[in-house]
């Protein structure tokens, strides 16, 4: 046989291989379209288990399919179910395949939770938290080392259009996660970045960075108490803080800080501000308030004393006060924690702070937060804009 015909079967044999292999590798991506929304305006979720004997969908973010969705299993062995028309926003969602929970091996967005990944899907239609033709910011993972926990930590900077190339100081948010979320969450599921980038573009909102640090300095489980919230306050004044200070472009001073977050975070929040109101001009609480009020010291594991009492002496200076600008709460009127912002509205009143608080439609979930953030943001710092544009 001449080396050409040798050389010709050795060409088509490595074709062949190269062909199989693309068919049969186990990271091959899936030959199914999932998520996908339809033209009648539902969404379908698919996912290949052929030796599958039950799936289903589960979400913690689509209204009333916590427990799952049983999918249905065609001849081709790919489980299929199709929801009614979602309203617009991002959901994350999994699979429950004979009782272990999957991401969808089809989809390449995910969002992450409190040591969870999930799936990630958008819808769009409100223009708010659509990824529009503007000028886009950018989400960075940053990496910290955390004196105060002794270890490698984690958050996520977002900084606005044209920070890299500029030299100009921005004004900063720190946006606080709640229980079962990360650090992740405010740039996933909640459109943060998003968000700002179309508020930037408008003119409704001052460019500003915003830090989203994880929450959390230890496991946390759904039905555990939360933890108490000394660990990460420390972790958050003495790193957090420093470090974006010292490697960020921020200006100084109070009117050029703000700090917010939901939930949990709203509770960090709260901390944070009674700690070092003297270095925040703007706070935002989205669902949440003093945990003592729920009862039984519920926020303050292992405090002797009520939150109030702790803070009293700052809570009743009136100079610290002169230059707070905006106090901003809002809650869902079927959110769980509704009765507890209703009372923290009401105990800071007492104390002579003047409260915005703002009750919507809807419950504990990321469709309020991310239509806060989106009310909350364009308040922030005009003050400081407003000296910039008169030098």
């Amino acid at each position: 046989m001449s080396g050409f015909k040798r050389m010709s079967i050795g060409v088509f044999s490595f074709i062949l291989m190269l062909v199989f292999n693309l068919y049969s590798n186990p990271f091959q991506r899936p030959q199914v379209n999932s998520p996908e929304i339809l033209a009648d305006g539902k969404v379908a979720f698919r996912v290949e288990a052929p030796d599958a004997k039950s799936v289903k969908l589960s979400s913690s973010d689509i209204p009333n399919i916590w427990q799952g969705l049983d999918m249905t299993k065609n001849d081709s062995g790919t489980w299929e179910i199709q929801l009614d028309t979602l309203a617009s926003g991002s959901y994350r969602y999994k699979f429950v395949v004979d009782s272990v929970l999957v991401v969808d091996p089809a989809n390449l967005s995910t969002s992450e939770s409190n040591e969870v990944m999930w799936s990630l899907i958008h819808i769009p239609g409100s223009k708010f938290m659509d990824s529009c033709n503007v000028l886009h910011g950018a989400v960075s993972e940053v990496n910290y080392s955390s004196k105060t926990l002794g270890r490698l930590r984690r958050m996520h900077v977002y900084t606005p259009p044209g920070y890299e190339a500029g030299k100009q100081q921005y004004p900063v948010l720190y946006l606080l996660h709640g229980a079962f979320d990360s650090d992740d969450s405010w740039s996933t599921v909640g459109r943060a970045g998003i968000i700002l980038d179309n508020l930037i573009a408008s003119g409704e909102a001052v460019p500003m960075i915003i830090v989203m640090p994880k929450g959390h300095t230890g496991p946390f489980n759904m039905g555990q108490a939360l933890p108490g919230t000394e660990p990460f306050i420390e972790d958050f004044e003495k790193d957090i803080m420093p470090y974006i200070e010292s490697n960020y472009r921020v200006l100084d001073g109070r009117s050029s800080h703000a700090v917010a977050g939901l939930s949990m975070g709203g509770w960090h929040t709260l901390n944070i501000f009674a700690r070092n109101m003297d270095k925040f001009g703007y706070v935002g609480v989205f669902s949440s308030g003093i945990f003592d009020l729920m009862g039984a010291n519920a926020g303050n594991a292992g405090s002797q004393k009520p939150w109030q009492e702790q803070y009293q002496d700052v809570l009743s200076d009136q100079e610290l006060k002169k230059g707070l600008q905006l106090f901003w709460v809002a809650v869902g009127k079927e959110d769980f924690l509704i009765d507890t912002s209703d009372k923290t509205v009401k105990l800071l009143g007492d104390f002579g702070f003047n409260i915005v608080y703002k009750k919507t439609e809807g419950a504990h979930t990321w469709a309020n937060w991310r239509d806060y953030l989106n009310e909350f943001a364009p308040q922030l710092f005009q003050s400081v804009s407003s000296q910039k544009a008169d030098k």
